[in-house]
């Protein structure tokens, strides 16, 4: 064993062992549990960030800990490889985006590798691997075999200098975030999947998560958001179409003073080809966003449209008016508008100076001036004819019932849930299946004709998709009727790889099935690992096609993942690691410098893994400081020879109090490792038995020397999950002939946590006034008279008379006296 720590040339043969012995390839096992962890797949930018290191050092922490406790472990890796951000740096660099990209992932991988992570290389692909999207597109074409693929326009941002939609976060102040051009609100033709069609499932088995963060399933909920109400419909004076309204608070329906329509509503169209003024303000609207947050943070503005609505129950006649406040995403794009019990309609009616009429009260108190403010909350109905001073929640139900009775209105359920708008006018995107025939209309591509291979060898020069300009991509046969036709030329939202990539890593290297018997063994995923942010629409869109995918009999159960950990951020200075900031830390400095141990070891301790860690440099170098420190410790120890037996009898106290606090540790260890997660509790368990280890002399004895080797011993696997390189080298120094990534996690000796006595804290009346030790079989009689003689204990209740001694075994005593 070498006398100094060199983590470069120990890191390097640790790798090459395990490369060469292919010690993480993962095979299917019936004889062993299966244990998947998988932690979210990057996307192939370039380079390495913080962030990645933290994830996907924790994913193999886990991994390697429960390897060593005799679980058959799957942990693979690949790249979230399809697009915007390649299209945006290939058009700098003058380069394809599949070049680019995969010399990317190349870069990435070798990175990956330096960080020792223990992955099933075997089983690596990138999700622009024609191999791996032909089966997104077949599974397409079966979904829209069963009706749930649909095509339909849908309002979007659109950007007419990139000739491209923009997701709600790239418009900023209403212009594109690449080119600043204005955003323009349009409607196109878009692929959508039938999420929608899965909501109360998805909803309802947010309850059979119990392995989630409550805050993810919160998230979840919200998202999804089923709420209760009724669809009530309002005849328009002089027409025969109505308008139907969906609203949650049907007690508030004899409040609606006026309507309001979405800028995209038929009726506003109609109206906008005879009103230039009703025209020039839909135009307006087009170049806001499309996101609800978008429209609930500008200034509610609007126009009356000439028409008036019937009230279903009064017949009172109401205001239509265009707002641009209304989505066309909700309901029906209409909504009643009762400004006295809703923010939005109250900010509008103030500005137009329209009615606003109170028809709800508190139970008790007064409520806010309805000039002033509207009065949210359920209460009590006033001036509110038949369902006067019913309760909201009765005056809900008799308002729907009385609609149903007048064929007016019906019970419903709404979701804010919308189905899943998967088209991308974009090119670096796995193509949408589907041929475009003028006398079959759109069709799906036969089997036998997938993959549509997107076309590599394409430098972008110009704004839009090359696709729609590539001829030899374009041209078809309908497959229906054999006549020419036109290919798709929208690619899959990128979300639609990453939603089903954990499936595929149980059978990669199928070219028979998008997923085959072996998924029956893996799944689910005993543990997913990646950042808060994708709490809702990854997570989300990955559950539903779990369920699309067993519902074609791919994947067993109902959901794909079982536990989900949400790491922190990395913070430098109190803020997020940014280039923008100047505050990163670059990983390849870090491990070229310190080795990649270090960096894992630092990542692990400095915090729990769910919760930002603060970087620190001296904590770096402390983190390496310890592990010269188990160095020398395994060092000095070899030097004296061989690792003897663990004495029989402990031959002092000393030695047993040294065994005692080994498996204290082992026991403290597995249970964070194993339940709680939190490594960095029990990194500090191990580095306060190192410093125990420190303080005892083993000299040449035998004996001794069998309980300082055992302490070692635990030591280095216990370590093995967080720093595996070094543990590589010291498992073997100790004399072991195989590797410690297939030793076996040590197991708690009940007999070494014996002790003779125990110390109790004493405690008058709940406040801890002294501390005792008392023989380990103590009775309770005992512990309680020699409680009461203790002198401090004893004088803080001399004039006081004693009520009760609570004993609680092994922990304290409680005197209550008065």
């Amino acid at each position: 064993m070498e006398e100094q720590y060199e983590p470069h040339r120990v890191e390097a043969e640790a790798q090459q062992y395990w490369e060469e012995q292919g010690t993480f390839r993962a095979t299917e096992d019936p004889d062993r549990p299966p244990y998947y962890c998988l932690s979210m797949f990057p996307y192939p930018s370039g380079r390495l960030h913080m962030g990645h290191v933290r994830n996907y050092t924790i994913g193999d922490v886990i991994s390697r800990f429960q390897r060593l406790r005799g679980y058959n472990v799957l942990q693979p890796m690949g790249w979230d490889a399809f697009g915007l951000p390649a299209e945006n740096a290939a058009i700098a660099n003058g380069v394809p985006p599949a070049k680019w990209t995969r010399q990317n992932i190349d870069y990435m991988r070798g990175q990956l590798k330096q960080l020792g992570l223990g992955y099933d290389w075997d089983r690596e692909f990138a999700t622009c691997d024609p191999d791996y999207y032909r089966w997104e597109q077949w599974l397409f074409t079966r979904l829209m075999e069963k009706g749930l693929v649909y095509r339909a326009t849908s309002a979007v941002n659109w950007c007419p200098n990139d000739q491209t939609v923009l997701a709600n976060e790239q418009v900023v102040e209403g212009c594109c975030w690449r080119c600043d051009t204005p955003v323009e609100r349009r409607e196109i033709p878009q692929w959508f999947l039938r999420i929608t069609d899965y909501a109360d499932e998805l909803l309802d088995g947010l309850d059979d998560l119990p392995g989630w963060p409550e805050q993810v399933r919160t998230m979840q909920r919200n998202w999804i958001g089923r709420s209760e109400g009724a669809e009530v419909v309002f005849d328009l004076a002089g027409r025969d179409e109505p308008i139907t309204v969906f609203t949650t608070r049907p007690d508030t329906l004899m409040g609606v003073t006026y309507m309001g329509l979405a800028p995209e509503h038929p009726l506003v169209a109609e109206v906008a080809a005879r009103d230039p003024e009703v025209a020039a303000f839909v135009e307006e609207c087009s170049h806001t966003g499309t996101s609800e947050a978008a429209v609930e943070a500008q200034e509610k503005r609007g126009l009356p449209l000439g028409l008036e609505a019937i009230h279903p129950l009064t017949g009172e006649t109401i205001p239509v008016w265009v707002a641009n406040f209304v989505l066309m995403t909700y309901g029906e794009g209409a909504v009643m508008a009762v400004p006295a019990h809703d923010p939005r309609d109250h900010a509008f009616a103030q500005r137009y100076d329209l009615p606003i009429r109170p028809v709800v009260a508190p139970a008790e108190g007064a409520a806010p001036d309805p000039a002033e403010a509207a009065f949210t909350e359920p209460g009590v109905l006033v001036e509110a004819g038949e369902f006067t001073g019913m309760t909201s929640e009765a005056a809900k139900e008799a308002t729907i019932q009385r609609l149903e009775a007048d064929g007016r209105g019906r019970r419903r359920t709404q979701y804010r849930l919308r189905d899943w708008g998967v088209s991308r006018q974009r090119y670096w995107g796995a193509p949408i299946p589907v041929i475009h025939c003028e006398d079959c209309g759109p069709q799906p591509v036969p089997e036998d004709q997938l993959p549509v291979r997107l076309p590599e060898d394409v430098t972008l020069t110009e704004p839009g998709s090359p696709l729609t300009r590539d001829e030899a991509f374009l041209a078809a046969t309908c497959p229906s009727c054999g006549g020419a036709a036109r290919r798709e030329t929208d690619t899959f939202d990128t979300f639609m790889e990453s939603s089903w990539y954990y499936a595929r890593y149980t059978s990669a290297d199928s070219d028979t099935a998008m997923v085959d018997q072996r998924a029956g063994y893996w799944l689910p995923v005993n543990q997913y690992i990646g950042g808060i942010e994708h709490a809702i629409l990854h997570l989300l869109y990955a559950r539903f096609f779990h369920k699309v995918l067993r519902d074609e009999g791919l994947v067993p159960g109902d959901e794909p993942f079982e536990h989900l950990l949400t790491q922190g951020m990395v913070l430098k200075d109190g803020a997020k690691m940014s280039k923008s900031k100047g505050n990163t830390v670059d990983p390849q400095s870090l491990v070229e410098g310190h080795g990649a141990d270090t960096a894992r070891l630092f990542m692990m301790f400095a915090a729990p893994p769910d919760q930002a860690l603060e970087w620190s440099d001296e904590g770096v170098e402390g983190a390496n400081r310890f592990l010269r420190r188990v160095w020398r410790a395994v060092r000095d120890f070899t030097e004296a020879g061989p690792v003897p037996p663990v004495p029989a009898e402990m031959p002092d106290d000393e030695s047993r109090d040294l065994r005692r606090k080994v498996h204290e540790t082992i026991a403290k260890v597995t249970g964070d490792m194993a339940e709680r997660h939190t490594f960095n509790t029990a990194v500090a368990a191990v580095m306060e038995l190192v410093n125990a280890l420190y303080k005892y002399e083993a000299g040449e004895d035998a004996a001794r020397r069998g309980v300082l080797g055992e302490a070692l011993e635990a030591v280095v696997v216990m370590l093995s999950p967080v720093v595996p390189h070094i543990t590589h080298t010291l498992w073997q120094a100790l004399g072991h002939g195989e590797p410690v990534v297939d030793a076996a996690w040590p197991e708690v000796n009940e007999s070494a946590l014996a002790r003779d006595t125990q110390t109790l804290a004493v405690q008058v009346n709940g406040k801890v006034r002294g501390e005792l030790e008392v023989a380990a079989d103590a009775d309770q009689a005992a512990i309680e008279a020699d409680a009461l003689a203790e002198p401090n204990v004893a004088r803080h209740l001399e004039g006081k008379t004693v009520k009760r001694v609570i004993v609680v075994p092994g922990k304290l005593v409680n005197v209550v006296a008065a």
